[in-house]
């Protein structure tokens, strides 16, 4: 998932700061630590910044699908787009971000994309294609896409 770029408060100088939103990513970060009802997801902090989340999906073999997902690794779900109306009328603003979206309703919408995805509208058009007409070698390379992001994982 991507995320915004560092923040710091200016008044403490130190990464996340005390400000409104970064006590509550830190309340929202902790809830999920401690959640166990939420399966497949694990997350933790890049450095000691609350605005810097690293995420893990342990996925199985049915949400398997990454044409929702843009090559460099961003996803495409309505919740994460503008709270205004879509110029091409495809989603309705009710669709969009609003306030109160939480990364634990974010990344279960992303678990819920990839279990179900809408394949008339792919972030990876090549992907799409290849899911339609051709599920076993889809499969096959998203498996090898896992492979090769766990290797590298550690680099």
């Amino acid at each position: 998932m991507a995320s915004p770029p560092n923040r710091s408060d200016s008044a403490s100088g130190s990464p996340g700061g005390r400000s409104s939103a970064a006590i509550l990513l830190s309340r929202q970060f902790k809830q999920m630590q401690t959640d166990k009802d939420i399966p497949g997801i694990s997350c933790g902090l890049v450095g000691n910044s609350v605005f810097d989340w690293e995420i893990m999906l342990m996925l199985d073999e049915e949400q398997d699908s990454l044409y929702g997902v843009y090559e460099n690794g961003e996803v495409c779900i309505s919740i994460l787009h503008p709270p205004e109306d879509d110029k091409y009328g495809y989603e309705s603003a009710s669709e969009r971000w609003s306030p109160v979206q939480n990364p634990e309703s974010i990344l279960l919408s992303v678990i819920s994309m990839l279990g179900s995805p809408n394949d008339e509208s792919p972030a990876n058009t090549d992907a799409g294609k290849l899911w339609r007409n051709d599920k076993k070698e889809f499969r096959k390379r998203v498996r090898k896409c896992v492979r090769d992001s766990q290797d590298s994982a550690w680099d």
